[in-house]
């Protein structure tokens, strides 16, 4: 089993005592039989699993906190930092391609590892909460713009989002932004007067959050949602789809943007979207679309431009 490690760890020694609170967990993470839990979670997908369960939970009443590495290192660090301040066992789990070792080489520096789980190419370990490590945790948001630890491209304006932008062109209608982020396009599309309004629809809750903050208009509804089963009636889809949901690429993710796109636009919508050169999104958008054109992008990103949806 791919999450076997916390299983492990509670044959090999470790001991709870209480509420165990696990941040983040994705789907299907191995609960080992526990059952005193509860999760937080903020990607929509993994929170609806985890509701489903009865799970969700804001901690209050927790003896032990398990962190589960993010790839992020900047949210990784926060997460660790927050269950040290919460008090009782850490436990963090997490793969050498998301940063444990790095993670656990700084925690043995300040605290005593109580026990250590190496297996399945990552680590679990534990310790009592006491003091935190003297990590910089400070996010350097783009200037104008709120972003958090975690969100993609969170210290920059991604190129490909920017170059979508200058084919923003006479905006009107109904337009949701699908996979808004943190809210970069966003504002871009609600430059235009003749939005009516705009539907951003993010599964990232922190990010989501974030673009609330960013484009402050009463035009614009955050909408948390897993954006392959949103529903709606638009005049434009705007797009930069997502195409990791770990280290390696799946581009069946744009191909479900693409799909929702037709579905939820209007008969004479289009959508306007931004992808890297490389990925295959020719055959979908056909399928999908009576009218796909390319315009001008780059030799890192193509922009698509599709009309005509088909139902």
């Amino acid at each position: 089993m791919k999450y076997s490690r916390l299983h492990t760890a509670l044959a090999e020694g470790l001991t709870l005592h209480g509420t165990l609170h696990i941040v983040r967990p994705p789907v299907g993470y191995d609960l080992a039989g526990l059952r005193d839990v509860t999760i937080e979670s903020t990607f929509y997908p993994d929170h609806q699993y985890w509701n489903a369960t009865g799970l969700i939970g804001d901690g209050a009443k927790r003896t032990a906190t398990l962190v589960v590495l993010p790839r992020s290192k900047m949210l990784a660090r926060q997460t660790i930092i927050a269950a040290i301040a919460a008090g009782g066992t850490v436990i963090i789990d997490g793969q050498k391609t998301d940063g444990v070792e790095s993670v656990y080489k700084d925690i043995r520096k300040i605290a005593a590892i109580h026990g250590v789980i190496a297996k399945g190419h990552g680590r679990l370990f534990w310790f009592e909460a006491g003091k935190a490590p003297a990590w910089d945790v400070t996010v350097k948001s783009p200037d104008g713009y709120q972003t958090a630890a975690g969100v993609f491209s969170e210290a920059k304006i991604d190129a490909g989002s920017a170059l979508l932008a200058t084919h923003l062109v006479d905006l009107k209608g109904d337009v949701t932004d699908l996979g808004a982020g943190w809210g970069y396009l966003s504002r871009e599309i609600l430059a235009h007067d003749g939005v009516t309004s705009l539907d951003m629809v993010e599964a990232e809750k922190t990010a989501l959050e974030c673009a609330v903050v960013n484009t402050n208009d009463a035009r614009a509804a955050a909408i948390w949602a897993d954006a392959l089963d949103h529903r709606g009636a638009y005049d434009m889809v705007v797009s930069n789809p997502p195409f990791h949901t770990t280290r390696d690429g799946n581009p069946d993710l744009g191909r479900g943007f693409i799909a929702t796109s037709a579905r939820i636009l209007k008969p004479r919508g289009q959508l306007l979207m931004v992808a890297n050169r490389h990925l295959p999104y020719e055959a979908e958008l056909d399928a999908k679309f009576g009218l796909v054109e390319e315009l001008p992008g780059s030799g890192a990103f193509k922009i698509i431009r599709a009309s005509r949806p088909k139902r």
